[in-house]
């Protein structure tokens, strides 16, 4: 392999360094909620400027969704589409930009599918099951993961106490819906492992709002194994192994945008691996590791195979830090990747250097730069800088943030195979796709009174520049805005806890998005808002939920026309009751007020669903 060749001596030369710990901490650090991807090294929230949402396995659980992505567009500047329910193609929107310019990842798996179209997560696969945490960072991230990195999720696996521990998962629903899990874990102290293993059927419902003939249910099938080992071989060196598998496989309507026939069948199937080593000193950390992804697609229209596609991503990475410092610390790496597409292939190169301060326990300012070298566009260098300075007056503890980074995404290979392919035509096929260069900034504020009151205001304005767009007016292919695409907004995020039973949750967005033209940008709302009230009682047996959401003024695009879309709202509610400390049992209904709304033009939504099942720990 072409990469692995070029960096044989690269990688020596890390093993002989060795590899990684965690920044030094306090003690007062120790109990604070700690941030792993804002820099690829544990830091403690306080010290990071970035908008960064958690989700511990409590939240997930609470919410009670299958997917993933109905979990996420409850986050603060988070939003989604979907063509139909679930298994149908979606996308997530971090603050108005597209989801292939966001960077998905599962215990450091780069989820990223190079047979897509532009090498983007196919969020729809990924089930909320076996998840234990997940990290959403909001803004520009390419120093560190890749100049393309627009914003981050970051999914870890679920992890337990030490000794053997198994829990079991099944529930049933509207649409003919089931689902059932399987997690074992185990640990040691020194060792640790986890298998997850997920089924999910659903007959689903007739999603396309034209399809009056067929008529027929656009059903799903998921199949999902997640496995994760680590060891200490010494007080030193850990090393990890992953794998993840993946099989979905989805009815859709409408196989070609320009036809009716609505008889369509989708298979997908990732398999994923990701080996890394880790060794710690007391003044250097550094991390090793190599992935491989490989997505396989097929699409299907009437039983008839219509066409195929599959790709593979090796990579890389390397990451060190310079610890021995009173003031700063210094944070390095490096990423090789090479994206495989059919027969098409290309590498990328990736160097960065970032500067973290330690100056006192009130101020943090980081700044790093990153150089790319892709093999068909070029070098590239981009920076992002950070800040952040913590006061306490009275009860109310308060943190003053702001960051701002740059990027660019080379055209992937395969918009540039489609425009020089037999299916483009002018103006597409004339045209010759230049990379796409991105920046962005936001500052605001946190805090925090009483232990009880949390709240954040954030202000974002995000750029992209000759932004790479399908044409949806005559379906050329892959054309090129000149121009500034904008997207600038306010997140507003606060939390309460009213008793030691009852927590009131609520974030607000408002994007203003704006293409060249001076139009706004499709299937993105103007205003989001989601409204949470969690309930538990003395014991903490029984639990009750409540998540609101509504979005307002977005427009979708068919056949050249702008068409507005309705606002909706939607009401979910859950519940759950602890029969024994190992037995619990929970329902949930989603739309509760039946709300009719459509978040791609053309495509429905699920209706009112109720669904109810159990959880077994052994």
């Amino acid at each position: 392999m072409k990469i692995v060749a070029r960096t044989k001596n690269l990688i020596h030369s890390c093993l002989m360094l060795a590899c990684t710990n965690t920044l030094a901490q306090s003690t007062d650090q120790d109990v604070e909620e700690i941030i792993v991807v804002a820099h690829r090294l544990p830091v403690p929230s306080s010290k990071v400027a970035s908008s960064v949402s958690v989700l511990t396995q409590e939240d997930i659980a609470e919410y009670g969704n299958l997917s993933i992505k109905d979990i996420l567009r409850q986050t603060p500047g988070v939003a989604s589409t979907s063509n139909g329910g679930m298994g149908a193609t979606s996308s997530l929107r971090i603050r108005g930009e597209e989801g292939f310019r966001t960077l998905v990842l599962f215990d450091g798996i780069r989820l990223s599918d190079p047979s897509a179209t532009q090498v983007a997560t196919p969020i729809e696969h990924i089930l909320s099951d076996g998840i234990g945490q997940v990290e959403i960072i909001r803004g520009p991230q390419g120093l560190n993961f890749g100049a393309d990195a627009g914003g981050i999720i970051a999914l870890s696996s679920q992890t337990n106490e030490e000794g053997l521990n198994t829990s079991l998962e099944a529930q049933s629903g509207k649409f003919g819906t089931s689902q059932g899990n399987l997690n074992i874990s185990g640990s040691n102290g020194s060792s640790d492992f986890s298998i997850f293993a997920s089924q999910i059927n659903t007959d689903g419902f007739n999603a396309r709002s034209d399809d009056n003939i067929l008529m027929d249910d656009d059903g799903y099938e998921n199949s999902t194994i997640h496995l994760r080992a680590r060891t200490k071989l010494t007080d030193q060196i850990r090393i990890q192994a992953v794998h993840r598998n993946v099989e979905g496989d989805s009815e859709y309507d409408g196989c070609f945008l320009q036809t009716t026939i609505h008889d369509c069948e989708s298979d997908y199937e990732l398999e994923a691996s990701r080996l890394s080593i880790d060794y710690n000193s007391e003044t250097l950390t550094h991390s090793l590791g190599f992935s491989k992804t490989e997505t396989d697609r097929k699409f299907f229209s009437a039983d008839e195979l219509g066409f195929s596609s599959a790709g593979e991503l090796n990579r890389i990475e390397y990451i060190g830090s310079l610890n021995q410092f009173d003031t700063f610390s210094l944070i390095y790496g490096f990423d090789l990747e090479e994206e495989i597409n059919g027969k098409m292939e290309r590498d990328n190169e990736g160097y960065y250097l970032e500067f973290l301060s330690n100056f006192s326990d009130k101020l943090t300012i980081s700044g790093g730069v990153r150089r790319d070298e892709n093999d068909d566009f070029g070098g590239h260098t981009s920076h992002r800088i950070t800040g952040a300075y913590l006061f306490d007056w009275t009860n109310l503890s308060v943190k003053f943030k702001t960051s701002y980074g740059s990027g660019f995404r080379a055209p992937s290979l395969y918009e540039i195979d489609y425009n020089s392919g037999p299916w483009a035509f002018p103006p597409a096929s004339n045209t010759q796709l230049q990379e796409e260069k991105s920046e962005g900034y936001e500052y605001g504020f946190e805090f925090l009174a009483h232990d009880k009151l949390s709240g954040e205001l954030i202000v974002f304005d995000q750029e992209i520049d000759d932004a790479i767009y399908f044409d949806l007016a005559g379906y050329s292919g892959y054309l090129q805005e000149t121009g500034k695409s904008k997207s600038t907004g306010v997140e507003v995020n606060g939390s309460y806890i009213l008793s030691d039973s009852l927590t009131f949750k609520a974030n607000y967005t408002y994007n203003d998005t704006e293409r060249p033209n001076g139009l706004q940008r499709l299937r993105r709302p103007e205003k989001l808002g989601n409204i949470g009230i969690n309930y538990q009682n003395d014991s903490g047996k029984l639990r009750l939920n409540s998540f609101y959401r509504m979005s307002k003024n977005s427009i979708d695009e068919r056949f050249g026309s702008l068409i507005g879309l309705d606002d909706f709202e939607v009401l979910d509610i859950s519940i759950s009751y602890k029969i024994t400390p190992e037995i619990e049992i929970f329902a949930r209904i989603e739309n509760v007020l039946d709300e009719k709304y459509e978040e791609v033009i053309g495509y429905l939504t699920p209706r009112r669903g109720s669904y109810l099942g159990f959880r077994i720990n052994i």
